[in-house]
This record gives C-alpha cells, sequence and structure tokens, in this order.
C-alpha cells in the first residue's frame, strides 16, 4: 500500500520477515530524516520502523484549530497507523515533542500501544528550579528554535548532527513558521503529567531517558515525568539530540523497553 508523504519506513531484512512494529515521532524543528541513523540502528535489531513527517513539518499538512494540540496529534497518530494498517499494538518512541505526542497517543488509544519510550520528551510542566519557575513556558518559539540550532552545533557531535539542521530544520522554518509558531506555543507549555500517571495506573511500560547536557527540556521536566510514570529513568550523556550523535546506545534502550514491554523475547535480544 501507500505510504503518506513524508513517511520513512524501514523494515527488517529477509524475505518473509515481518518485524516488531515501531512508531517513531520526531522533535519540534526537524522531521524523519534527521534521525536516519538512530532509524537504521533500530531496523539493523529487527524492527518494523514508522518514522512520519508529523504535521506542519516537512511537507505533511498543517493541523488546523483545536486539532493543533497534544489530543489532535494524538488522533492524528492512531490515524496514520490506521493508514499503514497496523493491526496489532505498537511501541512508540518519542523525542522531545515527539515523546507529548506519544504520551497523548498511548494516553487515548490504549489499544494502539504496547509500550512507550521517552526520549527527552516533554510534558513535565509546570517545571520548577531552585529560584522559581523554570524560564522555558516563558521562551518565544524561535527562542526554542535557536537552542535546537546551538544545540545540534555543539560539541564533537556536530558533524553527525549538523545534517539535521541543514536538511529539515532550516527548510521547515523557512516553508511554513505559522505552523511551527502554533505548535511550539503548545508545547513549550506542555503538561501531561495527569496523563502520564493514568499510563502508569494501567501498568504500560514506559521508558523515560534523558541526556545530562539538554539545554532545552530542564533536568526538573524528566524527574517530573519519572515521579509520574514511577520510574526511576535513565540519564544518558549527550545534548537534547544526543540519539543523533549516539544511535547504537538509543538502539539499546528501545530494544531493553521492547523487552520489558514483553514484544521483544529475552533470547531474540540476546541474540541481536
Amino acid at each position: 500500500m501507500s505510504e503518506p508523504e513524508g513517511t520513512t519506513r524501514l523494515r527488517p531484512g529477509g524475505r518473509g520477515r515481518k518485524g516488531m512494529p515501531v512508531l517513531f515521532l520526531h522533535g519540534w524543528g526537524v522531521g524523519p530524516h534527521s534521525y536516519s541513523a538512530p532509524l537504521a540502528q533500530l531496523r539493523s535489531l529487527g524492527c518494523d520502523v514508522m518514522a512520519p513527517a508529523q504535521p506542519g513539518f516537512g511537507r505533511a499538512a498543517a493541523l488546523q484549530g483545536d486539532e493543533c494540540s497534544f489530543p489532535g496529534y494524538g488522533r492524528w497518530a492512531a490515524s496514520y497507523l490506521d493508514t499503514m494498517d497496523v493491526d496489532e499494538p505498537v511501541t512508540v518512541v518519542g523525542h522531545s515533542f515527539g515523546g507529548g505526542v506519544a504520551i497523548q497517543l498511548a494516553h487515548d488509544h490504549p489499544e494502539r500501544v504496547a509500550g512507550v519510550v521517552l526520549c527527552n520528551g516533554v510534558g513535565g510542566f509546570p517545571w520548577a528550579g531552585p529560584q522559581g519557575p523554570d524560564s522555558v513556558t516563558e521562551r518565544p518559539w524561535w527562542e526554542w528554535g535557536r537552542i535546537l540550532g546551538a544545540d545540534l552545533l555543539a560539541g564533537p557531535t556536530m558533524v553527525r548532527v549538523l545534517p539535521a539542521l541543514l536538511g529539515e530544520a532550516v527548510p521547515n522554518l523557512m516553508s511554513n513558521p505559522l505552523a511551527m509558531w502554533r505548535v511550539g506555543e503548545f508545547v513549550r507549555r506542555a503538561h501531561l503529567l495527569d496523563e502520564v500517571t493514568a499510563l502508569r495506573r494501567r501498568r504500560l511500560p514506559i521508558t523515560v531517558v534523558w541526556s545530562d547536557r539538554d539545554r532545552l527540556v530542564p533536568h526538573v521536566g524528566f524527574v517530573a515525568i519519572c515521579r509520574a510514570a514511577g520510574v526511576h529513568g535513565e540519564v544518558v550523556p549527550g545534548s537534547h539530540s544526543w540519539l543523533i550523535a549516539d544511535p547504537r546506545r538509543f538502539g539499546d534502550i528501545v530494544l531493553r523497553a521492547m523487552v520489558d514491554a514483553g514484544a521483544v523475547p529475552l533470547s531474540m535480544a540476546a541474540a541481536g
């Protein structure tokens, strides 16, 4: 069947191999092509990876009106799985803004999700630092873009992550600044702790990961999500976009999460 425009689909090699279904939801300002290395790592582990361009990014049409919200994006993600003819629960992996969409999808459409992996996910608002409310919610959307650009250009991993900025973030900003602004406005005020708590009560497996040099999503937001999910969380080295620079670590984390969720037998994980 034809796939929606902007979709990256990576199936495991070998005739007849169905693969373990994974829905990957990208972060704000970029798109699935920015994550080519981590997505390829998931494929190498035997995953059937679906990575769509979310509405308002890439060539995907923006959501309109009240649909431009986390519930609207959750409905869109469920509809996308219908379009892809996915007939079993998926492991949904969300980075940054995509993490918020992953939470909403799992909350509103529990039959579609076997487990959630949040990589530097938003949703831990209200964020409060030792000196009072964190300035994250007060940043204009373009400030998020500036920090994201600085994050992609920072450190020794610049060679790997720079193409993400040049290849998708800049074109997105130039082609659809209004959509980026509208999404940025609700993302920077993301408050999804009630939804995460509900997932915990359902005993849905949730993996929460944060990187120690993230300047976009603060540590206190990570801690808030971990507490709501009832998990310890995992801190990895790197900046906000660490998974682009360290795809092997990313793949290992997702594979462990799928084992914990029962989506992958432990023997298969050991063989991989």
